[in-house]
């Protein structure tokens, strides 16, 4: 299935299931106090763009002047800007997602995805200098030593050499 059409799926099944909750919500709550939660949680989100987008300039910034990669500062940032704008979108399962993403636990969990994410979509040396060193499994038994006539190495051996970041 084409990428396009998952994600236009996805939408749709988001919008059914945000008017179906709310639906829910309205017969549980009555519609007007579901109408003023709607609104508090886009006030709420407004207030969390604001004040997300002014502190990820100020991390930004002090990053760059203390010679800090600033590629945690970004995902920081873009994590509470996305959790300010699903709070702005009227619904509540976007709400719950955007509550979640400002728990700590979650945005580090979502930082290192982020993260991941970017590393994989750009080069080495720029993914270096965006979130500093790169970390690496190195996993201990005996190396494979190449030699001329050798056969190629068994799946998941362990080989000699070094990385080298260009």
């Amino acid at each position: 299935m084409p990428r396009l059409s998952v994600v236009g799926v996805g939408l749709l099944l988001t919008v059914v299931a945000e008017i179906v909750l709310f639906v829910l919500v309205a017969h549980w709550l009555g519609v007007g106090v579901t109408i003023l939660l709607v609104l508090a949680t886009s006030l709420l989100g407004a207030w969390i763009v604001r004040t997300a987008g002014l502190r990820a300039w100020r991390r930004l910034r002090a990053a760059g002047m203390a010679g800090r990669p600033p590629g945690p500062e970004v995902s920081r940032g873009l994590l509470g800007l996305l959790s300010g704008l699903l709070l702005v979108l009227p619904g509540f399962l976007t709400d719950v997602v955007g509550l979640a993403l400002l728990a700590p636990p979650v945005q580090q969990v979502a930082g290192r995805g982020v993260q991941r994410f970017a590393e994989r979509r750009m080069s080495s040396a720029a993914a270096g200098d965006l979130f500093g060193p790169r970390r690496v499994r190195v996993r201990r038994g005996e190396a494979y030593h190449p030699t001329p006539d050798a056969p190629p190495p068994p799946d998941g051996a362990p080989i000699e050499g070094e990385i080298i970041d260009r």
